[in-house]
C-alpha cells in the first residue's frame, strides 16, 4: 500500500522553500567577495547571464524530473531508467552528495550560532580578536551548538512539508530579506561606503579571464542548489497546478537578488572600515571572512554608535546568516530523508533518525578536524598538501561532484526520459510554455552545450583540486 506523497500547500510556500535552499552563506558573503575580486560589475553581469542561460534550464529539468516521477533523486533515476544499474549511479550520487554536504554545513552553521550567542552575551570585543576563531572551533562548546542546530533542524523536518519546511521558510525567508535590506540601509550611511559601492558596481573588464568566467559559472550553479538533488526532491512535492518555468524563474531571481543585495552590504562595510583596503587581499573563503574579518568591522562601529549599537548590528548580521544557513541545511537534509522514506519505506521520524544519526557522527568528525584529533586533522594527502576530514568532504562533495550531478541529470532528461516528454511536464500549470522561446531554448541547451560545460567544469575541478593542474589556465 502506498501513501499519498506530501505536497507544498501553496506556490509561494514552494518558492520560498526552494529559494531558502539556494540562499546560503555563499550568497551572503562568498558572492560579494568573488565579485569584488573579479571585476565587480562585470562579474555580476557574467553571473546573471549564467544563472538564466545555464542554471535555469537545469533547474527546470530537476523540478520536472521530480514532479513527474513523484520520487526522491534515486527513485527518479530508477523511474526513468528501470533496471538500469548504470543510471542508478546518478541517483545514488544525488542522495549521498547532499548528505555529505549537510555534514560540513552543519559545522559551519554551529559556528554562526556560537558567534551569535557570544555577541548577544556582550563579547563582541572577544569575537573580534583574530585568535578567537581558532580557540572557539577547538572548544567543547561546538558540540553543544551542534546539538542545538540538530534540534532545530529535527523539529522543522519532522513536522513535514507543509507544517515544517514550508512554514519555516515562510517565516525565515521574509525575515532574512527584511534584515538584509535594513543592514544595507545602515551600512550605506557609513563614511566611505561609496568607495565600496563604486568598486562593487563599476565593471573592470580587465579582470575578466577564462578562470573568472569559470568561477562565475561555478558560483551560479552551486548557489542555486543544483546537482544536490534538492530541486528533484522539492519537485516531487510540487503541485501539478503550479508552473515549473515560472517558479524556477522566481527562485533564480530571489537567489540572484539576495546575492546582489548582500554585496551592497559587505563591500561598503569593508571599505568603511578600511578605505585603503585592496580587495585582492581579501580571503576567497566565505568562512574566513565571516569569522575573522567582519567582527572587526562591527567592533569598529563602536566609535560612532557605541558598543551596544555595534553589538546589535553584529548580532543582526549573524542572525541573518544563521537563518540563511538553516534554510539551506533543512533543504539539504530533506533529500536523503526523502530517499530513506521512499526506498526503505520508513516513516519520516524513522528516516530522520537514520540520516540524523549518521550526519551527527560525521559532523563530530569534522568538528575534530581542526587540531583536536590529529587523525581527522591530517586525514588525507592530495593536491600537494595535507587535508583534514573537513577539507576532504568539501573538496569531493561540494567542489567536485555537483557539476557531475548536473551533467547526469541533463543526460537523463534529454536522452533517457526524452525532451518531448519533459516538455509535456513543463507545460502542466503553464499554458504559455508550449511553443515559447523558453521551450525552444531549454530543448536545445540541455541536449547540447550545457552538459558539455558542466562536464568540463567537473574534469577541471578534479585536475585542480587533486592534482594541482588548472586545465582552463593551461588552455588559455
Amino acid at each position: 500500500m502506498t501513501t499519498q506523497r506530501e505536497e507544498f500547500g501553496s506556490r509561494i510556500g514552494f518558492i520560498l522553500a526552494a529559494a531558502g535552499s539556494a540562499v546560503g552563506i555563499g550568497n551572503l558573503v562568498g558572492f560579494p567577495v568573488n565579485a569584488a575580486k573579479n571585476g565587480g560589475g562585470a562579474f555580476l553581469l557574467i553571473y546573471a547571464i549564467f544563472v538564466f542561460t545555464v542554471c535555469l534550464p537545469v533547474m527546470m529539468a530537476e523540478l520536472a524530473a521530480g514532479r513527474k516521477s513523484n520520487k526522491n533523486p534515486l527513485g527518479a533515476y530508477q523511474y526513468f531508467a528501470p533496471n538500469q544499474k548504470l543510471w542508478s549511479i546518478g541517483g545514488w550520487l544525488s542522495l549521498i552528495t547532499p548528505f555529505m554536504i549537510a555534514v560540513f554545513y552543519a559545522v559551519i552553521t554551529l559556528w554562526v550560532l556560537g558567534y551569535l550567542v557570544a555577541i548577544i552575551s556582550g563579547d563582541l570585543n572577544l569575537v573580534a580578536n583574530p585568535d578567537y576563531f581558532g580557540k572557539f572551533i577547538n572548544s567543547s562548546k561546538v558540540f553543544l551548538y551542534l546539538a542545538i542546530i540538530t534540534g532545530i533542524v529535527w523539529y522543522i523536518l519532522q513536522s513535514g512539508i507543509k507544517e515544517g519546511i514550508e512554514k519555516g521558510a515562510k517565516f525565515m525567508m521574509p525575515t532574512l530579506f527584511i534584515m538584509l535590506v535594513a543592514l544595507v540601509a545602515f551600512v550605506l550611511t557609513q563614511d566611505n561606503a561609496a568607495a565600496g559601492l563604486h568598486f562593487y558596481l563599476v565593471p573592470d573588464a580587465s579582470k575578466i579571464t577564462p578562470a573568472v568566467v569559470n568561477g562565475a559559472l561555478g558560483q551560479a550553479f552551486f548557489s542555486l542548489s543544483l546537482g544536490m538533488g534538492i530541486m528533484i526532491t522539492y519537485g516531487s512535492y510540487m503541485s501539478r497546478h503550479n508552473s515549473i518555468p515560472g517558479s524556477a524563474k522566481m527562485i533564480a531571481i530571489c537567489d540572484t537578488g539576495v546575492a546582489f543585495t548582500a554585496g551592497l552590504m559587505i563591500l561598503p562595510a569593508i571599505f568603511s572600515f578600511n578605505p585603503d583596503i585592496n580587495p585582492e587581499e581579501l580571503s576567497s573563503s566565505s568562512v574566513s571572512l565571516i569569522f575573522t574579518f567582519l567582527p572587526k568591522i562591527f567592533l569598529a562601529l563602536e566609535s560612532s554608535i557605541g558598543y551596544i549599537g555595534a553589538s546589535f548590528i553584529a548580532a543582526s548580521f549573524f542572525l541573518l546568516v544563521l537563518f540563511a544557513a538553516l534554510t539551506s541545511l533543512v533543504s539539504i537534509i530533506e533529500v536523503p530523508v526523502s530517499g530513506v522514506m521512499d526506498q526503505l519505506g520508513k516513516t519520516r521520524k524513522q528516516a530522520l533518525t537514520i540520516i540524523g544519526g549518521g550526519m551527527i557522527l560525521l559532523s563530530v568528525f569534522c568538528a575534530l578536524s581542526f587540531g583536536l584529533v590529529s587523525f581527522f586533522t591530517e586525514f588525507a594527502i592530495y593536491g600537494g598538501g595535507i587535508k583534514s576530514f573537513f577539507d576532504l568532504i568539501i573538496d569531493v562533495f561540494y567542489e567536485t561532484i555537483l557539476p557531475l550531478n548536473g551533467f547526469l541529470i541533463c543526460m537523463l532528461v534529454s536522452y533517457r526520459w526524452k525532451r518531448s516528454e519533459m516538455h509535456k511536464e513543463l507545460e502542466k500549470g503553464d499554458d504559455n510554455f508550449h511553443g515559447s522561446f523558453t521551450e525552444r531554448y531549454v530543448d536545445f541547451s540541455l541536449s547540447t552545450f550545457i552538459p558539455v560545460i558542466l562536464f568540463l567544469i567537473f574534469l577541471n575541478t578534479v585536475a585542480l583540486k587533486f592534482f594541482s593542474f588548472d586545465v582552463i589556465a593551461e588552455l588559455f
